[in-house]
């Protein structure tokens, strides 16, 4: 009975050294794979959005005015931003085809007849002033605008007339780009152009019939596209 005592002391005590030896084995690497663990879990840091670098693009929309003047435009754009910290500041320049036109019956020497305004082209030249909110840039933007107007005059019988000019002027306006990938953007723009006033000269039966436009004033909407370099 005593042996049988004994030989149950010498077990339960060869099982506690044996689970103490593995509990001291087993704590290394408790911590360690603890280590392991709050590493993964670490806080990554957000990625940083660079909008610097060369860039083209197009774009399309709508324009029109407080007058009867109004159609649709698709175009081009290049330009270029630097970038410190959140702020961007770049230039930018745009050239569209555009279909904006107005017809209205005027009086002539030979009678009533119809006028015909249509802008056949236009761009402009910016300078564009940012902030980075990561994807998102807001900027407003102004410099020079142009466009190629042409007048067309069709009165009584055979009288049919047309004169083209470059008008000059200003933009001003602003709008919204969110990057899309590391190379695409993609914006969303509003415009106001100012264009200068000039005299349109109409010949035909040996008469002539000049009339001035006045300065012109255009609002513009469109959404564009732009790869990044």
């Amino acid at each position: 009975m005593l042996r049988i005592l004994r030989t149950t002391k010498t077990l339960i005590l060869t099982g506690a050294a044996l689970t103490a030896a593995l509990a001291m084995l087993a704590a290394p690497a408790t911590a360690a794979d603890l280590g392991t663990e709050n590493y993964l879990k670490a806080p990554v840091a957000p990625p940083q959005f660079s909008w610097a670098g060369f860039y083209l693009g197009t774009s399309g929309g709508y324009a029109f005015n407080r007058g009867a003047l109004g159609g649709g435009l698709a175009g081009a754009t290049a330009g270029y931003n630097w970038q410190s910290g959140n702020i961007v500041v770049g230039v930018e320049a745009d050239a569209a085809w555009t279909d904006i036109s107005s017809s209205n019956t005027i009086a002539t020497l030979r009678g009533p007849g119809i006028l015909t305004v249509k802008i056949q082209d236009w761009g402009t030249f910016r300078a564009r002033f940012g902030r980075s909110f990561g994807r998102l840039l807001v900027y407003s933007t102004g410099g020079f605008a142009w466009d190629e107007m042409k007048l067309s005059l069709a009165g009584p019988g055979a009288f049919r007339a047309s004169d083209s000019h470059f008008h000059g002027g200003w933009t001003v306006g602003g709008g919204v780009e969110w990057m899309l990938a590391p190379q695409w953007t993609v914006k969303l723009q509003h415009l106001h152009r100012n264009f200068s006033s000039e005299t349109y000269t109409f010949s035909a039966l040996g008469r002539s019939v000049s009339r001035g436009t006045g300065t012109v004033g255009m609002h513009s909407v469109d959404i564009g596209f732009n790869y990044r370099f």
